[in-house]
């Protein structure tokens, strides 16, 4: 079985396009997005109405929290006071744009799914969060402590945890000393923000066979795959809106 898994797709309706373009070319047998679907850009209504049309299972991201419950916080952890400046423009901005109805359907999106398959001779628990299983804007960078990483997959009964929020992808391994069990701790980027020097999109194909199983480490194949889109049609978006050039600036550099 191949699960594709997307996130932060960001409002960025060019990049939403050339991903599906791609994905469809490599035919995955399900396909999930893991929230964010608006901020920062000028196609929130339009990247709703493509994920509704497929009818893709998709979960909320922090950025959907906020304006389905029509907030002015994002949840976003800004760092510097610049930076919350130009976060309040984005969301002030969405809200000023977005549809009751886009509006509604952000609102009623699920926190989380969760997905069992049953193997001889196991079971093997799949879970998609946005930010974290404790927190929707929780951030799991690739540096964290291993003994904290595995204690959230722990305490969720997650043997693939799948996640987005921090626009870096990543794969992780983790095993307790001892233990004939091992965990997967899987960070699948942005498709319209990334933020890891790379303006590419990136998304992650999951494959999962018959044979999987939690006590073999090397038996799950996760494919990290990144993709172009036409980056400059989204800075010009937004360098023709009322949004900060700034994204505009981030969106070139991947950062």
């Amino acid at each position: 079985m191949k699960i594709a898994l997307f996130s932060d797709i960001h409002a960025n309706l060019p990049a939403l396009q050339a991903f599906f373009l791609d994905v469809e070319k490599r035919r995955p047998d399900a396909l999930y997005c893991l929230g964010d679907l608006v901020g920062y850009n000028t196609w929130p209504n339009e990247v709703i109405s493509e994920i509704r049309a497929r009818n893709i299972p998709t979960i909320a991201g922090n950025y959907d929290v906020g304006i389905g419950s029509r907030s002015d916080d994002c949840g976003c952890a800004y760092k510097t006071d610049a930076e919350k400046d130009l976060g309040k423009i984005s969301i002030a901005y969405t809200n000023s744009v977005v549809t009751d109805e886009a509006r509604q359907y952000l609102h009623t999106l699920p926190a989380h799914i969760r997905i069992e398959f049953q193997f001889d001779p196991g079971r093997l628990q799949l879970l998609l969060v946005h930010g974290s299983p404790r927190k929707v804007n929780e951030y799991l960078f690739e540096d964290r402590e291993e003994k904290s990483l595995m204690r959230i997959l722990e305490q969720a009964d997650a043997d693939i945890l799948c996640f987005g929020h921090t626009h870096k992808p990543y794969h992780r391994i983790l095993s307790s000393p001892g233990a004939e069990r091992y965990r997967h701790a899987i960070n699948i980027g942005s498709i319209g923000k990334p933020k890891d020097l790379d303006p590419r999109g990136s998304y992650v194909m999951l494959h999962i066979k018959d044979s999987t199983t939690n006590a073999d480490s090397t038996s799950i194949e996760v494919e990290i795959i990144r993709f172009s889109y036409d980056v400059e049609k989204a800075s010009k978006a937004i360098e023709t809106s009322p949004l900060p050039d700034e994204f505009a600036a981030m969106l070139r550099s991947g950062t």
